[in-house]
C-alpha cells in the first residue's frame, strides 16, 4: 500500500519520489526522525526534520484512509451491494470526506422516515416525482393508497415519497460537496449567552452577542466560543444564508416549474432544514475545530521548542531558593552535575532577626560550597527574596537569576521526583528543579508534562491525542538536537534519545550505577537489551565528555569513525590533532572520502563537528534583572518602561513577566510599529524585552503593555533591535492604545499563580 502513496506524497510536498521512498523505507525500518535527518542525508536528499515528519504524518493519514476503504469494501461485499462502478468510485476517493460521502447511501442506518416510506412501497412514486415529467402527482399517488400499509390517502403517499427524495438529496455526493464548500465560505458563527447565565459567564462577555464568518474566525476565538458552550454559558450555531443554500440545492435537483417539480422543491427544502443543514453544521464545526486545534498546537509546539532550547547557564555550583512568606524559603545547594549537596530552610521575610540569621546562612553556604550562581523561583515571595539576596553584598562573581518555576510543583510530586529523591519532601524537590532549570532548562523540563510548563494555548480544549503526539515530537527533536551527556543524564532525559525509550533508558542508568561512568560509546553495547539497531539510532546523540575516543564527545556517529581515522592517517596526525589544529582540517579533501554510502553532506557535518566537537547549539546565556522597586501589582503605573521576560505567546498577543507575579499582556496590535500577523515574528519565549505600561486594572489584576518603541521604526523591546532598526524605517505615528477584551484564555494566562 505504501508504494502507491509515494508519488502522491511527493507531489503534495514538492519532493522527489526518491526522497519520499527513502524516507518511508527508513521510517518503516524503525529509524527515528532525528536520526534520519542527521545521519541519512544522502538517502533522503538532506531532508530536514520538518519534511521528514510531514512525510511520516501523510503516510499515516493515507494508511488510515486505506484501512477505512478496505473496511467499507468488505462491508458492501458482505451485504451484496458492491458493484464494479461503486468499487471504482471507492478506490478513487482521495480523502476521508469523499469516501464517507460515497458510502453514506449504503451505510447501515436506523429506521428513518425514508426507510419507513420505502417499507410502505412508496419508492416507485418517489422515482416518478424525481423524474419531474409532466404529470398530476395526486393522481399518480392515488395508486399507492394502501391502508394496510398505513398509506391512508394520496397526500400521505406524496408525503412519504417526499421523505424518500429528501434522503436522496441529503445523501447525494455532489450536493454534499457543494454544500460543504458553501458552508466553508458563507457560514457564520453565531454565539449568544444563555439568559440565566449572564452574571456567571461574564468572562465570555465578548461572545454574548457575537457573529463572525467561519472562513476568517481565528483559532483562539473558535476555541473560546466552544469552551463557553461546553461550560453552559453560550449557545453556538454555524449558519449560512438560508435562501442561498436552498437556491444552490434547487439548482441541482429542481428541473422546472411543473407540479412534480414543486414536489421535488418541497423535498429539497425539507432535506436541507431537517437533514442536510444539521449534518453540514456538524461537519463544519468539526472542521473548524480541527483547524483551530492545529493552530493552537502549532503555537504550543513553537513555544515549547523555544523554552526547551532556552540558553543554559551551564555547569555551575548552584544555590537555589524556592521562596515563601509564612513557610519560609527552601534552599538547596547543587554541585556542577546537579547533585544535591545541602538543604536548608530560611525565613528572611518574617523579622529582622530571622533575616539576619538567613543572611548568615546564605553567606556561609556560598563560601563553603563555592556557589557560582543563585537561582530564585519567580513565584510567591520571589521578588522579595531576590531583593533580600541582593542586599547581602555577596561576591560580584555570583550571578543572581530569577527562574520561571512553572511546573516545578508538578515535578516535585511526580513519580520521577520521588524516584530521584525518595528521602526528600516536595519543597526540596521543587527547589532542586528550580536550580537545575537554570543550569540546563532542557534536561530539567523534560521531566515535566509539557502541559504543566505554562506555555500552551488552550491545551485542554484541543484534541489530546494530536497534542501529545506533537509535543512528544518537539521534545524528542530538542533533546537530540542538543545531544545528551550519557554519564550525567537522568532516566527521563535519556528516554527521549533517538532509539531508546523508557526501558533502555532505565537500563543505561542501572548499568552506569553498577559499573561506573561509560568510558566510550562502544561501552553502551554492553547494556542489556540495547541491541545493534538501538545503538545505531542512539549513539550519535549520546556524548561522553572525557571518553577514551575524542570523537565520543561529538555528534560524529561511530559508524563514521573510520572515515575520521582515515583523514588523520592521511595527514600523518592523530584524531586529537585533527580536532585541535585548524591547519590539519584545512588540508582535508572531502571528495577523497566520498563513497556509495557517504556523500558530501555527511562529510561536511563531520568536518563541522571536528572544529567544535560537542558544541551546544543553544544561544549564550545572558543575565536578566527585573526593575528594582517594582515588585507587586500596586507598583506598576501607566507610562513605566520596564524590562520583562516573554513567558507565553498566543495568537492574540504575548504575555510578559515584569516581576510582579502577574503577567502583562502585549496585544498583537501593540507588539510592533509595523503590522504583525504572527507574534512569533517579533519575539520568542524566554526572550528579554522592554515594555511600556499602558494600563493597570488592580481590581481584575490586568496589566496592558506595549512593545512599540518611541524610537523610530523599532519593532521589539530589546535595545539591540531598537538601535538596528532605528536607521532602517522612518518614524511612524503611534497607534492608539489597544483595547483589551475579556478573553477567557487571556485571563487564564495572565497569572501563573491563580
Amino acid at each position: 500500500m505504501t508504494e502507491a502513496h509515494i508519488p502522491k506524497i511527493a507531489q503534495e510536498l514538492s519532493l522527489t519520489p526518491k526522497q519520499v521512498q527513502a524516507t518511508a523505507d527508513l521510517l518503516n525500518e524503525g529509524a527515528t526522525v532525528p536520526f534520519v535527518a542527521r545521519y541519512r542525508k544522502e538517502a533522503t536528499g538532506s531532508l530536514d526534520e520538518v519534511a521528514i515528519t510531514a512525510v511520516r504524518d501523510r503516510l499515516n493519514q493515507l494508511m488510515e484512509l486505506g484501512k477505512r476503504r478496505e473496511a467499507i469494501l468488505k462491508s458492501l461485499e458482505e451485504r451484496g451491494q458492491l458493484t464494479d462502478e461503486l468499487k471504482e468510485k471507492i478506490l478513487s476517493a482521495e480523502t476521508m470526506v469523499v469516501l464517507e460521502d460515497i458510502y453514506l447511501p449504503y451505510r447501515p442506518k436506523r429506521r428513518t422516515r425514508a426507510t419507513i416510506a420505502k417499507e410502505k412501497g412508496l419508492e416507485p412514486l418517489a422515482q416518478l416525482l424525481f423524474a419531474q415529467e409532466d404529470m398530476d402527482p395526486l393522481a399518480e399517488a392515488a395508486a399507492f393508497i394502501d391502508p394496510a400499509k398505513g398509506v391512508e390517502s394520496a397526500e400521505a403517499a406524496l408525503a412519504g415519497a417526499r421523505d424518500i427524495i429528501a434522503e436522496w438529496v441529503n445523501e447525494d455526493q455532489t450536493a454534499r460537496a457543494r454544500m460543504r464548500d458553501f458552508y466553508s465560505s458563507k457560514a457564520i458563527f453565531k454565539s449568544k449567552v444563555i439568559p440565566e447565565k449572564v452574571e456567571e459567564g461574564i468572562k465570555y462577555k465578548d461572545y454574548f452577542e457575537w457573529e463572525e464568518p467561519v472562513s476568517t474566525a481565528p483559532s483562539h476565538r473558535i476555541l473560546a466560543m466552544r469552551r463557553g458552550e461546553k461550560e453552559g454559558f453560550l449557545t453556538l450555531r454555524v449558519l449560512p444564508p438560508e435562501e442561498e443554500a436552498l437556491g444552490l440545492l434547487e439548482a441541482l435537483f429542481v428541473k422546472g416549474e411543473g407540479l412534480a417539480s414543486e414536489q421535488v422543491r418541497m423535498s429539497v427544502h425539507d432535506s436541507y432544514k431537517r437533514l442536510l443543514s444539521s449534518s453540514m453544521e456538524t461537519e463544519i464545526r468539526l472542521a473548524t475545530k480541527k483547524r483551530a486545534d492545529e493552530e493552537a498546537i502549532r503555537v504550543f509546539v513553537e513555544n515549547l521548542r523555544q523554552l526547551l532550547l532556552a540558553p543554559p547557564l551551564g555547569q555551575k555550583n548552584i544555590l537555589a531558593i524556592d521562596p515563601g512568606f509564612r513557610t519560609g524559603c527552601k534552599v538547596v545547594c547543587l554541585d556542577r552535575q546537579g547533585k544535591l549537596l545541602h538543604t536548608e530552610t530560611i525565613y528572611p521575610l518574617q523579622s529582622e532577626k530571622a533575616a539576619a540569621d538567613a543572611g548568615a546562612k546564605i553567606r556561609e553556604m556560598c563560601k563553603r560550597l563555592g556557589i557560582e550562581a543563585i537561582a530564585v523561583g519567580n513565584g510567591t515571595a520571589g521578588r522579595e527574596t531576590e531583593s533580600f539576596i541582593r542586599g547581602l553584598d555577596l561576591s560580584k562573581e555570583i550571578q543572581l537569576v530569577m527562574v520561571n518555576e512553572s511546573g516545578a510543583s508538578v515535578y516535585s510530586a511526580s513519580e520521577a521526583a520521588r524516584e530521584e529523591f525518595p528521602d526528600q519532601d516536595v519543597t526540596v524537590r521543587g527547589a532542586v528543579s528550580i536550580g537545575r532549570r537554570l543550569m540546563d532548562p532542557l534536561a530539567e523540563l523534560v521531566k515535566i508534562d509539557p502541559k504543566s510548563i505554562g506555555v500552551g494555548q488552550y491545551q485542554h480544549d484541543v484534541e489530546q491525542g494530536a497534542l501529545k503526539s506533537s509535543l512528544d515530537d518537539v521534545v524528542v527533536s530538542c533533546v537530540n538536537h542538543v545531544g545528551v551527556e550519557v554519564n550525567t543524564a537522568s532516566k527521563r532525559l535519556l528516554t527521549y534519545v533517538s532509539g531508546l525509550g523508557p526501558q533502555l533508558a532505565k537500563g543505561i542508568v542501572e548499568y552506569r550505577n553498577e559499573h561506573g561512568p561509560f568510558q566510550s560509546r562502544e561501552g553502551l553495547r554492553r547494556v542489556p537489551r540495547l541491541g545493534p539497531k538501538a545503538f545505531e539510532q542512539a549513539a550519535g546523540f549520546l556524548r561522553i565528555r572525557d571518553g577514551e575516543n575524542p570523537l565520543d564527545r561529538s555528534a560524529v556517529h561511530p559508524e563514521s569513525y573510520p572515515i575520521v581515522d582515515a583523514m588523520a592517517g592521511n595527514l600523518g596526525c592523530s584524531v586529537l590533532d585533527l580536532i585541535r589544529e585548524e591547519e590539519f582540517r584545512k588540508r582535508i579533501d572531502l571528495k577523497q572520502y566520498v563513497s556509495e554510502k557517504v556523500g558530501l553532506p555527511t562529510l561536511n557535518d563531520i568536518l563541522a563537528e571536528l572544529s567544535k566537537p560537542g558544541r551546544d547549539p543553544r544561544e549564550q546565556f545572558e543575565p536578566f534583572h527585573f526593575a528594582e522597586g517594582v515588585e507587586k501589582l500596586q507598583d506598576v503605573k501607566p507610562g513605566m518602561k520596564l524590562p520583562g521576560i516573554v513567558t507565553n505567546i498566543a495568537a492574540f498577543g504575548v504575555f510578559v513577566d515584569i516581576g510582579v507575579h502577574q503577567d502583562g499582556l502585549v496585544h498583537i496590535s501593540e507588539l510592533s510599529n509595523r503590522f504583525v500577523k504572527n507574534p512569533a515574528e517579533v519575539v520568542k519565549v524566554h526572550q528579554g524585552v522592554w515594555v511600556t505600561v499602558l494600563d493597570v486594572d488592580l481590581e481584575r489584576k490586568r496589566i496592558s503593555l506595549s512593545m512599540k518603541s518611541s524610537q523610530p521604526g523599532s519593532d521589539a523591546g530589546s535595545k539591540k533591535d531598537e538601535k538596528k532598526k532605528e536607521e532602517k524605517r522612518p518614524e511612524r505615528k503611534q497607534r492608539q492604545k489597544a483595547t483589551f477584551t475579556n478573553n477567557p484564555f487571556a485571563d487564564a494566562f495572565r497569572s501563573r499563580n491563580q
